[in-house]
């Protein structure tokens, strides 16, 4: 089901204020830089602190924290007065932390987040916001008893340029109704231990998010199919695979999901209207001619692909915490994507088509 009125259906600009940022919040907010606490240290969590460090304005690195201490230790000795922790708790009562932003494993999310409302942080998340809708409707609940948004989730292609101008386009109505979107999502190779399961999860995750604020549209209902897989596909995964989703505007959009493209990292959207259509992801910046040949290069990974991305994104949630707002995705975004990957995950397992169950939304999140 799909309540009217969704977030998926405004512009990623039009994002819910929340009002005060909360005390702490509001003490660092307006006039300093904002604190913030980076919750994970692996290779996300890393390059959130260097983001934050290095290319971020009105923000700085107050705390890291990791179960790994020498990790978080090492992140924090490159930072000028950040400290490290390995409870996040601990971190989050530190004086001069003003937000979190959070990018441990999924499953720990849900814990570091409910830690942040028992001190109404500001917090930004890494997408999956949970890996199940179950622990996603708890934080749901949990925001809406806060009484105001807290979690903006990190579903960075809202921030990309290109997807940018493909939603502005699209909201212009000049090509009429989208009838068809077309998703294609390349890697080099996927990262050991990759199941089929994460593919839909991990992977195809951002392109249900991406298609429900592009076409303002919930998606209803998925059907994966999977050819012969690759000779270059691990052993157990199952790649490429070609995902469906149907949604309540009545569009149809296919994702294909490669894993062991072995060329490179590439993202394309490709959209059919009723009056034209618009595709994004070329990777047209430079073409070279040489040698008889022409061509240009591909991203080796999401992090070079999508860097303007992930500094857009850190600095807009910056930028609105200082205001005392919270903007973009939010945690219905999140749970909405959860829903949708259990529906994926089903029907991948049982090779049929799985509607898509949303729970009503609370009012807190239109």
């Amino acid at each position: 089901m799909s309540p009217q009125g969704s977030p998926a259906s405004r512009p990623d600009s039009a994002g819910a204020r929340s009002g005060a940022v909360g005390a702490r919040g509001a003490r660092g907010a307006r006039s300093a830089s904002l604190g913030v606490a980076v919750v994970g240290t692996g290779r996300m969590g890393a390059d959130h602190v260097r983001r934050l460090t290095e290319v971020i304005s009105g923000a700085h690195v107050a705390a890291v924290v990791d179960l790994d201490t020498d990790r978080a230790e090492a992140v924090a000795a490159g930072v000028e007065g950040c400290a490290a922790y390995a409870d996040t708790a601990e971190a989050l009562a530190a004086p001069g932390v003003d937000a979190v932003l959070v990018a441990s494993p999924g499953p720990a999310h849900e814990a570091a987040l409910l830690t942040a409302f028992a001190h109404d942080l500001p917090v930004l998340c890494e997408k999956p916001l949970t890996p199940d809708p179950a622990s996603a409707l708890r934080l749901l609940e949990a925001e809406r008893r806060l009484g105001h948004r807290r979690v903006q989730v990190g579903f960075m292609r809202r921030y990309d340029r290109e997807y940018l101008a493909l939603k502005s386009l699209l909201d212009s109505g000049e090509l009429g109704r989208p009838l068809l979107l077309h998703h294609r999502h390349r890697n080099a190779e996927s990262p050991p231990g990759f199941t089929d399961a994460m593919a839909i999860n991990d992977s195809v995750a951002h392109e249900m998010d991406v298609t429900r604020w592009l076409l303002g549209q919930e998606i209803t209902a998925v059907t994966v199919l999977r050819p012969r897989p690759s000779a270059h596909a691990p052993e157990g995964l199952s790649d490429p695979q070609f995902v469906v989703f149907e949604t309540d505007g009545g569009a149809v959009v296919d994702v294909e999901i490669f894993l062991t493209a072995r060329y490179g990292y590439q993202v394309q959207a490709e959209v059919v209207c009723e009056n034209g259509t618009a595709r994004i992801g070329d990777g047209h910046d430079m073409l070279v001619n040489t040698a008889g040949r022409w061509g240009g290069t591909v991203t080796p990974g999401y992090l070079e692909r999508f860097e303007d991305a992930y500094d857009r994104q850190v600095q807009a949630w910056v930028d609105a915490t200082r205001r005392g707002e919270v903007t973009g995705p939010g945690i219905w975004d999140g749970y909405a994507v959860a829903a949708i990957s259990e529906a994926g995950v089903r029907a991948q397992r049982e090779g049929v088509r799985v509607e898509v169950d949303l729970v009503e939304r609370p009012a807190l999140h239109y």
